[in-house]
């Protein structure tokens, strides 16, 4: 699918979790695992993607998301870019404030001028975070505060930029065990009052300051490496999420959630699964 157009498009992301408007995604057309990066992609380097099975589930999960009402847009997949699926990373909005990231990885480097190209036909405007290694998986949003993770992806330097750039916001660093690649992957916000956590990826005293904040949902070990804490949420408590996940599925439909299961088990192999292949620009 190609690049839609339009004369100029609103953005807007105060959260994780209001209703999900307008996100980007990109199909995995040539999604394959080319250098090890975690240890979910070690464990499948040899099988590796099925790619007709990889998009299959992509389009499974963009029809659900459009059956709930959200607006997809498809960036055009790019075959020098075999991660370019997972577009959380490339880019996020905070606020009104679009920001396009600095990709750490070199196999990542480039798939940001996809999104800038669209971007710019579409007359957003935006910001682009150079020279600090910065990616959107380490980048969550609750209301005026924004935590950071602070890993092999994202640098200090870059979330000090984003503190000077957004005064207005509690910027929160969050350390965790960059084997776990992004923040996404360990915690994620469902609510003002709920969130996902995969609480040995992070030390003792972050831990107890996320207590103090949230209700916490812990993600077991075998959940949190076929990515049980990397759900997507879209607004009024729906969450996307594995239905292989079917312990931390229960807990949250226990909290009140209606959990939407799509199988993805042949994107997850990469490490990423419905928040990475998300990039919300309007919720609200």
């Amino acid at each position: 699918m190609s690049i839609e157009s339009t004369d100029s498009i609103q953005t807007s992301c105060q959260s994780e979790y209001d209703t999900l408007r307008k996100v980007i995604v990109c199909e995995p057309q040539f999604m394959s695992i080319d250098e090890i990066i975690n240890d979910v992609q070690k464990k499948y380097k040899d099988e590796n993607i099925n790619i007709e099975r990889a998009l299959n589930q992509h389009h499974d999960f963009v029809e659900k998301m459009r059956a709930e009402g959200v607006d997809v847009i498809t960036l055009p997949a790019n075959a020098s870019y075999p991660e370019q699926v997972f577009t959380r990373d490339i880019g996020f909005t905070l606020g009104n404030q679009t920001f396009v990231s600095e990709m750490a990885s070199s196999i990542r480097q480039g798939e940001e001028t996809v999104l800038e190209k669209w971007l710019n036909t579409h007359h957003v405007p935006f910001q682009k975070l150079s020279q600090n290694h910065i990616e959107g998986g380490d980048v969550i949003i609750d209301d005026r505060t924004i935590y950071i993770g602070l890993s092999h992806r994202t640098c200090n330097s870059a979330i000090e930029q984003l503190r000077s750039d957004l005064p207005n916001y509690e910027i929160v660093a969050i350390p965790f065990d960059p084997k776990y690649l992004h923040l996404d992957c360990v915690f994620n916000i469902l609510s003002p009052t709920d969130a996902l956590i995969f609480p040995q990826a992070l030390d003792a005293e972050t831990v107890s300051f996320l207590t103090n904040r949230y209700h916490l949902i812990e993600v077991s070990k075998e959940e949190q490496f076929t990515m049980g804490t990397n759900v997507l949420s879209i607004g009024h408590k729906r969450v996307f999420s594995l239905p292989i996940n079917a312990h931390v599925n229960n807990k949250m439909r226990r909290q009140g959630y209606k959990v939407i299961e799509v199988d993805f088990s042949e994107i997850i192999k990469s490490g990423g699964s419905f928040r990475c292949c998300t990039m919300p620009i309007a919720r609200g």
